[in-house]
C-alpha cells in the first residue's frame, strides 16, 4: 500500500489525503513522485518517500509479514516546530519498560515457533517488523505509515506510487489512545490490526474500527468486574483515578456508570497524564490523601501510575485500598510501592508458554550487539556499557561490559516468566493472524497433507476477513473473537502480598469468567490480604449501615451514599440494613419497639380478670345481692305496716327489676360476641324500663292513695292492683317491641376497633342501628321524665303514703347520672366507653335503690317501735295539719 499523488488517486485510498499532514508534522512518510519514460516508451513513476524512515526494532524478511508495534520506552522527545525547516526525526526518551520489550520478544518467538511448524504454514515464513511507538500518538501515526508503505525511500512503479501493503497484519499497540491513531491511519486501507493490550470499550465500535480485533477482553468487562467486585465487599464510598487518555476515561466512564448500577457512590473522580505538570500530579495526590474515602479504583497506564505513586510516597499518605486495573496491577515492576500491598484487582488469566523464557534468555553478545534496542537493555540491567570495535564511548569512570554479566541469574520484568498473561495475549495474536492468513494459502490434501502456496499474493482485507472466524486452540488457550472483535473475558482476581520474607508478590485468590451466567461469574477462592496486611476486609462507607427499624434520608447536597438514619414513622417498619423506606406494617398489626418486625396487635376488651372489670364486677352483683336481701326483708315483714303501706307486690317487683339492672351489666364484661351485643343492649333496655314503670307505677299509686282520702273521692277504683299491673307490663311491653324491631332490622354486632387507638384493636360492639339504640335510651328517658315530674308533684304528700320525696330524689339522680352519660360515653376512648355505660347502670340503680329502699330497712330493722299502723297515722294526721 503507497500512498500515492492526489491527479491519480484511488478513490478507495482517499482517506490517506486526509491522514498525509498528520503524517508530516509527526515525521511521517508521504510520498512524492515523478515521472519519466522508460526504454519502452511507457511512462514510469519514480516515487521517493518524505521523512527519514525510522528502522524497526527488531525485523525479519518472509513471504508475509506481520508488524508489531510496542511502547517499549516511555516517551517521545519533544521539540518545537519552527516551520521553516523540517522537522528532526521522532526519538524515543526515557527509560526503557523491559516488560513491552518481553512482548516485542514474544512476538519474535511466535513467529519463529510458527516458522518451525509442521502443521501450521508449512513450507511458508514469516516475517516481521517490530517497532516502538514510545508510548506516544505521533510516533504510533508514523509507524502505522511505515509499516503500510515500507522502508524504501526511493522506488519505481507504473501505478502513481500506488500499490500493495508491506504488511499483511499488525499486532499492537499496548495503548488504546495510540491504536485508535493508527487505525485512522491504516483502517481505511483494510489493514487490520490485534491489539494485545488495548482495552478501551470503545475499540468494540465495528463502525468506527472495523479492521480492530483484540485478544485481551474489553474494560466494559473489567468495569463490571470491578464494581461488583467493590459491591461484593460492601464498599460505598470510594475515590476514583484515571489516565487522562482513552483508556483512562472511557474505562472510567464505563466503571461508573456500573458502579451506580451496583449503589456505589464516587467521592472524587481525578484525571491526570504523565506529560502534565508536576502540579497536576501532586493535587491529585493531595485528594487522595485528603479523601474520606479509604478505597481508590485506578484505571490509569502503568506509565501514569508509576507517577502517581511516587509523588504519594514522597509524603506520608493514610493507608488506602487500590483497586487496579489490568494493565498495572499485574506489572511486577510495580510491586516496588509498599503503599499498595494489599492492592486487589482484575488480571488476564496467568499462562505457560514452553519455551518462551529459553527463547528470552538466549541473548549472545553478537545478538545483543547488534540491536541498538537489545543494547539498551542490556546495559541498563548490568550497568554496564557494551564494547563496540575499537571505538567504545565509555568515559574514564563508566563499567564496561566484561562478559562475566549472567542473564540467567537477572532479575527484571524481562525475565521474569512467573506471570506470562499480556505475553499470552501477544502469543495468540500473532497465532491468529497465521491461522488466518494459513486458512487463505494452505489447502489439504490427499492423504492429510496440508500444502502451502508462499507465492499467493495475500491482500490485507483477505486475513481481516478470515480472522473474523478463526477458531483455535493453542497451549489450552482458547482464541475466537466475537461480533466486535473481543475474546471471551475471563479474569483472575490478583492480590498484593507480603510474604515472611518480606518480598511482596502476586497471588491469584479468585476467578472472573464472562461466559457464565452473572451470579456464577465472580468466585474467591482464597483469603486475600488487605492494606496494612490485614485479613480483616476494610470498611469505605460514607455513612455507617441504618440498622433494621430506621431509613436512609440522603444528606442534602451529598451522594445518596451518604445519609442519616431516621427511625421508621410510626405504623411502620424496616426488617433489612439500609432500607430507603420503611413499609407499612398490615391493618392488623403494629411494630415492635425496635421497629423491625410487624406484630399482631393486642387485643382489648373489658375483662373480668382486669381490676376495672373486677371492681365493676363486684358492684354489680352487690348490688344484686343487697337487692335480694332487701326482698328478703320486706318478705319477712310482708305483714307490717311499712311493707303493706308501701304497696308490696310494685316494691317485690321493683327489687326484682333493680336485681335484673344489676346484673344485666355484666353481660357488658368480657370478650364480645354476637349473642352478647344483642343481649347487653335489649337487656338493659328492657330492665331499665320494667324498673322505671314499678317506680312510675309507685308514684302514680301515691298520687290517687291521696286523692282517694278526700271526702267524695273514689279513683282508687279505677288504679288498684290490676291497673298497676297493667301499666307496668305496657311500658315494658313498648320497650320489648322497640328492641324486638332493633334486633330484626339491624342488631348489634361485635366489631374490632382499629381507628381510636393505632397500636391495639378494641374489640366492641357496634350497635348496628344507632336509630335503635337511641330510641331504646329515649324511651327510658321519656319514661324517667315522666316518673321525676309525678314525683315531684307528689314530694310533699304525707310520708305513709310511698316516701314520695325519696322518689323524687331517686329520679332526680337517676336523670342526672343519664343526661352525663350521654357527653362521657360518645367522648370515652376504647373499652372506657363500655365502662362509662356499666358505671351508669351500676348508679342509677343504686341511686333507687338507696332512696327508696334503705330508709324502709332502717326502720324495719332498726327502729321497729315506728313499724306500727299508730305511728304511721299519727305522722299522716301531723303532716296534713301542717
Amino acid at each position: 500500500m503507497r500512498l500515492s499523488p492526489a491527479p491519480a488517486l484511488d478513490p478507495s485510498l482517499s482517506g490517506s489525503l486526509v491522514l498525509l499532514h498528520l503524517a508530516v508534522v509527526a515525521g511521517g512518510l508521504a510520498l512524492l513522485s515523478s515521472a519519466s519514460v522508460s526504454a519502452s516508451g511507457l511512462e514510469s513513476v519514480r516515487c521517493r518517500l518524505q521523512g527519514t524512515p525510522r528502522p524497526p526494532a527488531f525485523s525479519q524478511d518472509g513471504d508475509f509479514v506481520i508488524g508489531g508495534v510496542f511502547s517499549i520506552h516511555n516517551y517521545m522527545h519533544t521539540v518545537d516546530h519552527s516551520y521553516t525547516s523540517l522537522p528532526e526525526p521522532l526519538q524515543c526518551t526515557g527509560s526503557l519498560d523491559s516488560r513491552e520489550l518481553r512482548f516485542s520478544r514474544a512476538m519474535v518467538f511466535a513467529v519463529e515457533e510458527i516458522n518451525n511448524s509442521s502443521y501450521l504454514l508449512p513450507g511458508v515464513k514469516l516475517g516481521y517488523q517490530v517497532h516502538d511507538s514510545c508510548s506516544s500518538v505521533p510516533m504510533a501515526v508514523k509507524v502505522a505509515f511505515q509499516v503500510a508503505n515500507g522502508l524504501d525511500p526511493m522506488f519505481d512503479t507504473g501505478e502513481q506510487c500506488s500499490g500493495s501493503a508491506t504488511v499483511t497484519a499488525i499486532v499492537g499497540e499496548s495503548g488504546s489512545t495510540p491504536t485508535i491513531s493508527m487505525l485512522r491511519v491504516i483502517g481505511p486501507f483494510g489493514i487490520p490490526q490485534v491489539s494485545h493490550f488495548s482495552t478501551c470499550a470503545c475499540l468494540s465500535d465495528k463502525k468506527q474500527y472495523p479492521t480492530f480485533f483484540r485478544t485481551i477482553p474489553s474494560d466494559q468487562f473489567q468495569a463490571a468486574a470491578l464494581a461488583h467486585l467493590i459491591r461484593h465487599f460492601g464498599w460505598t464510598w470510594i475515590g476514583a483515578v484515571r489516565s487522562d487518555s482513552d483508556y483512562g476515561n472511557n474505562g472510567m466512564a464505563a466503571f461508573l456508570k456500573a458502579a451506580q448500577e451496583e449503589g456505589i457512590c464516587v467521592e472524587y473522580s481525578e484525571a491526570f497524564y504523565r506529560t502534565n505538570p508536576l502540579s497536576r500530579v501532586q493535587r491529585v495526590a493531595d485528594v487522595i490523601r485528603s479523601s474520606t474515602a479509604r478505597v481508590v479504583v485506578a484505571f490509569a497506564a502503568i506509565g501514569d501510575m508509576r507517577i502517581l505513586l511516587r509523588e504519594l510516597d514522597r509524603l506520608p499518605s493514610p493507608p488506602r485500598q487500590w483497586i487496579g486495573s489490568e494493565t498495572w496491577v499485574t506489572d511486577p515492576d510495580m510491586l516496588r510501592f509498599g503503599l499498595c500491598a494489599g492492592a486487589i484487582g482484575f488480571g488476564i488469566q496467568r499462562s505457560v508458554i514452553p519455551g518462551l523464557r529459553d527463547f528470552l534468555l538466549d541473548l549472545s553478545p553478537q545478538k545483543v550487539s547488534n540491536s541498538p534496542l537489545l543494547t539498551e537493555f542490556w546495559e541498563g540491567a548490568f550497568g554496564c556499557r557494551l564494547r563496540i570495535g575499537t571505538s567504545t564511548g565509555v568515559g574514564v569512570e563508566e563499567k564496561v561490559c566484561d562478559g562475566s554479566e549472567d542473564i540467567q541469574q537477572l532479575q527484571t520484568p524481562y525475565t521474569d516468566t512467573s506471570q506470562l498473561r499480556v505475553t499470552n495475549m501477544v502469543y495468540k495474536a500473532v497465532y491468529a493472524i497465521a491461522h488466518a492468513i494459513h486458512s487463505i494459502v494452505c489447502e489439504e490434501r490427499e492423504n492429510s497433507t496440508v500444502y502451502c502456496d508462499n507465492n499467493l499474493h495475500v491482500k490485507p482485507t483477505q486475513v481481516l476477513e478470515r480472522l473474523r472466524r478463526v477458531n483455535f486452540s493453542r497451549n489450552g488457550y482458547q482464541v475466537s473473537f466475537d461480533a466486535n472483535g473481543d475474546p471471551v473475558a475471563t479474569y483472575e482476581l490478583v492480590n498484593w502480598q507480603i510474604r515472611k520474607s518480606g518480598k511482596m508478590e502476586f497471588v491469584t485468590v479468585g476467578r472472573y469468567d464472562g461466559s457464565l451466567p452473572p451470579d456464577q461469574r465472580f468466585d474467591i477462592e482464597r483469603e486475600i490480604t488487605w492494606v496494612k496486611n490485614s485479613t480483616q476486609v476494610p470498611v469505605s462507607v460514607c455513612s455507617e449501615s441504618c440498622p433494621p427499624g430506621t431509613r436512609k434520608a440522603v444528606q442534602k447536597g451529598r451522594p445518596v451514599c451518604c445519609y442519616d438514619c431516621i427511625q421508621c414513622a410510626e405504623g411502620e417498619i424496616s426488617n433489612n440494613t439500609d432500607s430507603s423506606d420503611c413499609l407499612i406494617c398490615p391493618e392488623e398489626y403494629w411494630p415492635n419497639a425496635e421497629r423491625d418486625l410487624c406484630i399482631l396487635k393486642p387485643v382489648e376488651f373489658l375483662s373480668f380478670h382486669e381490676v376495672l372489670g373486677i371492681i365493676l364486677t363486684t358492684c354489680s352483683v352487690g348490688g344484686a345481692c343487697l337487692a335480694i336481701a332487701t326482698a328478703t326483708v320486706f318478705y319477712r315483714h310482708r305483714t307490717s305496716a311499712i311493707v303493706r303501706a308501701n304497696n308490696s307486690e310494685l316494691s317485690f317487683l321493683l327489687l326484682f327489676s333493680l336485681t335484673l339492672c344489676f346484673l344485666c351489666s355484666l353481660t357488658f364484661i368480657g370478650r364480645p360476641s354476637e349473642w352478647s351485643c344483642m343481649l347487653r343492649h335489649t337487656a338493659f333496655g328492657i330492665t331499665f324500663v320494667l324498673c322505671i314503670s314499678c317506680v312510675l307505677g309507685k308514684t302514680i299509686v301515691v298520687l290517687m292513695a291521696f286523692r282517694a282520702t278526700l271526702p267524695g273521692s273514689n279513683v282508687m277504683k279505677w288504679f288498684g292492683p290490676p291497673q298497676q299491673r297493667l301499666t307496668v307490663v305496657s311500658f315494658t311491653f313498648v320497650q320489648a317491641l322497640i328492641c324486638t324491631l332493633w334486633l330484626v332490622l339491624s342488631p348489634p354486632f361485635p366489631i374490632k376497633n382499629l381507628t381510636t387507638y393505632k397500636e391495639k384493636i378494641i374489640l366492641e360492639c357496634n350497635v348496628g342501628s344507632a336509630i335503635g339504640f337511641w330510641a331504646v335510651l329515649g324511651y327510658i328517658g321519656l319514661l324517667s321524665l315522666l316518673c321525676f315530674v309525678l314525683a315531684f308533684l307528689a314530694r310533699k304528700l304525707p310520708d305513709n303514703f310511698n316516701e314520695a320525696k325519696f322518689i323524687t330524689f331517686s329520679m332526680l339522680i337517676f336523670c342526672a347520672v343519664w343526661i352525663t352519660f350521654i357527653p362521657a360515653y360518645v367522648s370515652s376512648p376504647g373499652k372506657f366507653t363500655v365502662a362509662v355505660e356499666i358505671f351508669a347502670i351500676i348508679t342509677s340503680s343504686f341511686g333507687l335503690f338507696f332512696l327508696l329502699f334503705v330508709p324502709k330497712c332502717f326502720i324495719i330493722l332498726f327502729r321497729p317501735e315506728k313499724n306500727t299502723k299508730k305511728h304511721l297515722m299519727e305522722k299522716t294526721s301531723n303532716d296534713i295539719r301542717y
